[in-house]
C-alpha cells in the first residue's frame, strides 16, 4: 500500500467554542487590533471520537498549534502535558524550540510562548488550516506567515488571548488561553488523520533504557520508565516537568532524521533559521514500551500526514496517548 494512501484527507465542520474567562491574575497585551471573536452557542460540546493524534477517545475540538519557549529560564513549562502532539524543532545557535498541538484538550493557559519559524508553515499543513499561536517574526517572516494558509495569530493580533505572566521575566513571560485564541480563528479545522497508526506493539524491537538528540546547544534525553510505562523527557540534562509538577514524556517517542538546511531567514543576531525539511523520507527511530524500533518515514507532499514503516513493510504502530516527535540531522 502506498503511504499517501494512508492519510485520509476529510475534514471536519466546527463547533463554536465556549468563551473563556479572563485570568484574574494576569496583565493582558495591548495596543494592537485584535481579531473580533465569533458568536458560538454556548452549550455546544465538541464531538468525541478516537482522536488521530492519540488513539484516544476524546473531544476534537479545532487544531490549534502553539510554539513553545524552551530555554532554561522558559522552563518549566504550562501546559505542555496537555498536548496532543509535542514537537521538538532546532533553531538559530543549536537551540531547541517546542511546538504543542492541541485538540483533545484546550488548558485555561499555556506557555511561555515564542516565536514561529519558516518551516512551521510546511510541517502544519498536514493538520488542514490549524490556528497557531506565537509571540512574533522577524517583519519579513509575518507576513510569509499571514499569506500562508494557517490561521497564524501572533499576540499583536489577537492580544486578547494572550497575557503576561507577572512572576515570568521578560520575553520568557507570554501566555496564550487556547480558548480565547481559537474564537479568533472560527474556521480552523478539526483533527483528521496525519498518517499516526495506533496498536500493540510489534514484534522485535531492542531493548533501550534511554535515547539522546543532541543539537549544538541544547540535549533532549528519554528514559524509559518501567513504573510509569512511559518515556520521561529531560532537557539539557535536568528532568522535564509542567508547571503543575508532572514530569513530562510520552509512551511514544518519534525521533525522526531530516535536512535542516540554512532558511532565508536570521535572527535578529544575523544568525541562520534552520529550515527543518518534514516533506520526503528518510529514517526515524521509534520509541516504545521499553524498545527502539527502526522504521522509515515518508511524506509525499505538505498536505499530506507522515506515515512510518517497520523494515518488513508494515505500519509502525504507536502506543495511545500524548506522542513526541524529535527532529534529529539526516544520518
Amino acid at each position: 500500500m502506498k503511504a499517501a494512501s494512508r492519510v485520509r484527507a476529510t475534514r471536519r465542520t466546527r463547533i463554536g467554542a465556549k468563551v473563556l474567562a479572563l485570568v484574574a491574575t494576569a496583565s493582558l497585551t495591548v495596543g494592537a487590533p485584535s481579531y473580533a471573536s465569533a458568536p458560538s452557542p454556548e452549550d455546544a460540546p465538541a464531538p468525541r471520537i478516537t482522536s488521530p493524534f492519540t488513539g484516544q477517545s476524546a473531544q476534537q475540538n479545532p487544531v490549534l498549534a502553539v510554539k513553545f519557549d524552551n530555554a532554561r529560564h522558559a522552563r518549566p513549562h504550562t501546559g505542555l502535558d496537555r498536548a496532543d502532539i509535542v514537537y521538538v524543532e532546532k533553531v538559530e545557535g543549536g537551540m531547541s524550540r517546542l511546538m504543542g498541538v492541541y485538540s483533545s484538550k484546550l488548558p485555561k493557559a499555556v506557555g511561555p510562548v515564542r516565536s514561529a519559524r519558516e518551516s512551521d508553515i510546511e510541517l502544519l499543513r498536514q493538520f488542514g488550516r490549524p490556528a497557531l499561536a506565537y509571540s512574533g517574526a522577524r517583519s519579513a517572516l509575518q507576513k510569509v506567515l499571514r499569506n500562508s494558509p494557517l490561521y497564524a495569530r501572533s499576540h499583536d493580533r489577537a492580544p486578547g488571548a494572550y497575557f503576561r505572566h507577572s512572576g515570568r521575566p521578560a520575553p520568557h513571560n507570554l501566555f496564550v488561553r487556547p480558548k480565547a485564541l481559537l474564537r479568533t480563528a472560527p474556521r480552523a479545522e478539526r483533527p483528521a488523520d496525519i498518517g499516526f497508526r495506533f496498536g500493540p506493539a510489534p514484534a522485535g524491537g531492542a531493548r533501550t533504557a534511554a535515547r539522546t538528540v543532541q543539537y549544538a546547544s541544547a540535549s533532549h534525553t528519554f528514559r524509559w520508565s518501567p513504573r510509569q510505562g512511559r518515556w520521561l523527557a529531560s532537557f539539557d540534562g535536568a528532568p522535564a516537568r509542567s508547571t503543575s509538577g508532572k514530569r513530562l514524556g510520552a509512551r511514544t517517542v518519534v525521533i525522526q532524521h531530516v535536512n535542516m538546511r540554512p532558511s532565508r531567514f536570521k535572527d535578529v543576531n544575523g544568525a541562520v533559521t534552520p529550515y527543518i525539511e518534514t516533506v520526503g523520507r528518510g529514517k526515524a527511530t521509534v520509541l516504545r514500551d521499553g524498545k527502539r524500533y527502526a522504521t522509515r518515514w515518508e511524506r509525499p507532499s505538505a498536505e499530506g500526514g507522515t506515515t512510518f514503516t517497520r523494515p518488513n513493510g508494515e505500519p509502525m504502530t504507536f502506543a495511545p496517548g500524548q506522542v513526541w516527535m524529535v527532529y534529529a540531522d539526516r544520518r
